[in-house]
């Protein structure tokens, strides 16, 4: 017998989310399971999940799942913010409409609603994986800093379209995945990619999965410096356009 059938509960939060198929950024190492209020549920038992308390609705559930509005509130509303956009980003890009998640956050109310219309404003279908989401998350952060998911940049002959991009700065951030670049065929295409581009004036930033997902503090500061470092380039652009 499963622990979420020994609790007499549903999967919920992110174990629902991977059961709708979502990608999250941290896969739990015990399933989420939420049960009714009142239930009494031993010790031990309580220590094998992460246990949640809520009184769902039977049209909430779907074969001992939390449905997917349910699951995208608990996921938003629970979940740190990264972990939440990096879930509402998968649940677009799988399919939910935009429309489920603008009611989602319209409804919302009490503890944790700001983050669900926070998350659910800024969350797009764009973002490929929960590396790029978490990428954009800290990007969030930045003063000054506005990056988009999958922008295309066509100049001069090149057209290319990176992880995220702040077209205003002229800036370039990948979320560089060794996967990925398990041929030299890839690596070559995209070390011409970053060339060209930073001879036509880019700032390309590349971030590995370990920095983005365990230093987010070394990622905010190299993209704060990025920030300031592009604002020179325009500065001094703009004195030469004056001084023409």
């Amino acid at each position: 017998m499963s622990r979420r059938a020994a609790l007499g509960g549903v999967l919920s939060v992110t174990s629902a989310a991977l059961h709708h198929g979502w990608a999250v950024r941290s896969v739990p190492r015990r399933p989420h399971v939420t049960v009714a209020r009142g239930r009494r549920i031993p010790p031990t038992l309580q220590r094998s999940v992460h246990l949640h308390r809520a009184d769902l609705t039977p049209h909430q559930v779907a074969a001992g799942v939390t449905d997917e509005p349910t699951t995208l509130l608990d996921c938003l509303r629970q979940l740190p913010r990264v972990d939440a956009l990096c879930v509402a980003d998968s649940a677009l890009r799988a399919g939910v409409g935009r429309s489920v998640l603008d009611r989602i956050a319209e409804e919302a109310r009490g503890p944790g609603s700001p983050q669900v219309r926070w998350v659910a404003a800024r969350a797009s279908h764009l973002a490929a994986n929960p590396f790029e989401s978490a990428l954009r998350d800290i990007a969030f952060d930045v003063p000054g800093l506005c990056v988009e998911p999958q922008v295309v940049i066509r100049e001069d002959g090149l057209t290319v379209r990176p992880d995220l991009v702040d077209v205003r700065l002229r800036i370039v951030c990948e979320a560089d995945s060794f996967e990925w670049h398990g041929k030299r065929s890839a690596l070559r295409a995209d070390a011409r990619r970053y060339d060209l581009l930073v001879v036509r004036g880019w700032v390309v930033l590349r971030f590995a999965w370990e920095d983005v997902m365990h230093d987010p503090d070394f990622v905010r500061e190299v993209l704060v410096a990025a920030v300031a470092l592009a604002q020179q380039h325009t500065e001094v652009a703009r004195r030469r356009r004056s001084a023409a």
